[in-house]
């Protein structure tokens, strides 16, 4: 046999192992691999020495381009521990390979040199958005699942709660990965993330800081409300001074990751519980800090500028007498919603980098698009994207 049709044989073969253990329509990555390995248990790949086992799956990586053959890429991730810290050396982080696999990757920067294409749709009825990765050139696609956010309206404030499950999007879920809080004007924001992004971030002291049971990404993870970006919106009451103004501080990113070499802190996997890893947390009593599944990179230090992001100034067309931006068609409808984010440099107020971090736009009555790249993660772009939703009182 080939080693040309081993590689096929192995794919046909967890290609059939996938179907049974993946559900197309409750948009889990993996479920209980009981099936998997029973059935891996009875093939011939069993017993294959580990030297070729790794280069079996690591053809299988580089030969998996788009996300419907990278479900063989999750399943042998979901074979067993020894399968799933191979193709965990295997697979790259979105920055190096500029493809979304495992769930880890949503909190990870997108690629530097092209933008990641997904879409968001909204059902009104139930307040609920859905975050979706592109599977070709085409806006509407049925799209690969990524993020789901439901909106729980207060007397006082706004919050959208971020899951990794379409169909379950609380608090209390063991997918819940973080949250968007408005003030009640709906000029500031607030995007927390459930775990910390680095090992020096800081739990905001909220009730709903508590330990949650993760049963797909791992067994028990503590989650609370640690600051990972403050969004804030000019004042424009009627809309007198023009189109919206938005101002971006993303707290965990230093100013100096969008710089030629420049790093932005990576989470490299979800953390499982460990009261020695939480040294910020007041109800911990252990003082280590242990920081070995925190970040890869630099932390931002108090006298380190954290990076900034502005809106880009839309310039007027005087024959359609509307504001314009370029968004390479990727946007079709004109909304106040519509922006593109962009870095800001230094003290001016004028100044700003061309090259676009985050855009979004709208493509129908209840689909728009959200494109995004380095230092920025998904789950941070569709965090700052769900605020362009939000009412704004004072800024329309």
């Amino acid at each position: 046999m080939s080693f040309k049709s081993m590689i096929q044989d192995m794919k046909d073969e967890f290609g059939s192992i996938s179907r049974k253990g993946f559900r197309s329509r409750s948009h889990r990555v993996v479920q209980d691999c009981t099936v998997t390995v029973d059935a891996l248990r009875q093939s011939c790949w069993a017993n294959m020495p580990p030297e070729l086992l790794r280069d079996v799956l690591m053809r299988i990586e580089e030969s998996d381009s788009d996300w419907r053959p990278r479900k063989n890429v999750v399943a042998c991730a979901g074979v067993c521990r020894s399968w799933r810290e191979i193709m965990k050396e295997i697979v790259k982080t979105p920055e190096v390979s500029g493809k979304l696999t495992f769930p880890i990757s949503l909190k990870q920067p997108g690629p530097r040199d092209k933008l990641v294409q997904c879409f968001i749709r909204r059902n009104r009825s139930s307040q609920t958005y859905h975050l979706f990765l592109n599977l070709n050139e085409v806006a509407n696609d049925d799209g690969k699942f990524l993020l789901a956010a439901r909106k729980c309206k207060r007397p006082t404030y706004t919050d959208y709660i971020i899951s990794l499950n379409a169909e379950v999007a609380s608090k209390g879920s063991s997918t819940y990965i973080g949250k968007l809080r408005s003030n009640f004007l709906g000029t500031k924001f607030t995007v927390y993330d459930a775990q910390p992004s680095n090992a020096g971030a800081k739990v905001s002291k909220c009730r709903s800081t508590r330990f949650v049971g993760m049963k797909q990404v791992s067994p028990r993870i503590p989650t609370g409300n640690y600051p990972v970006a403050h969004i804030s919106y000019e004042l424009n009451v009627l809309g007198a001074r023009g189109p919206r103004r938005m101002l971006c501080i993303m707290d965990a990113i230093p100013a100096s990751s969008i710089e030629p070499g420049g790093l932005a802190p990576t989470q490299t996997e979800f953390v499982p519980v460990n009261v020695d890893s939480f040294p910020s947390l007041h109800f911990f009593r252990s003082k280590s800090t242990r920081v070995d599944n925190f970040s890869s990179g630099p932390l931002p230090s108090p006298k380190d500028e954290v990076l900034t992001l502005k809106n880009k100034a839309p310039r007027w067309h005087e024959q359609l007498q509307c504001w314009c931006l370029n968004f390479n068609g990727r946007v079709t409808v004109a909304s106040v919603k519509n922006f593109q984010l962009v870095a800001s440099l230094g003290d001016g107020a004028g100044q700003e980098n061309e090259n676009v971090i985050l855009q979004f736009g709208k493509v129908g009555e209840d689909l728009f698009t959200m494109d995004y790249q380095y230092p920025i993660s998904a789950f941070q772009a569709f965090a700052i994207c769900l605020s362009s939703f939000d009412t704004k009182i004072a800024c329309e």
